[in-house]
């Protein structure tokens, strides 16, 4: 049950920076598949990586 929940939270919190990637105006189309990928690829990692470091350097 509590997996469950988690790999929900999980997904909702993948689709809200998916979302938030692709609202860059300045980031190139590259560079913003490459950035999808990412935190769709490594889940939570990916998530904890753009959040923290990524999202303040792509402005």
């Amino acid at each position: 049950m509590i997996g469950t929940i988690i790999y929900i939270l999980g997904i909702i919190a993948a689709i809200w920076c998916v979302l938030d990637i692709l609202k860059k105006k300045n980031t190139s189309l590259l560079i913003k598949i490459l950035l999808c990928v990412l935190v769709l690829g490594t889940s939570w990692i990916g998530l904890a990586l753009y959040y923290f470091w990524l999202r303040k350097k792509f402005n």
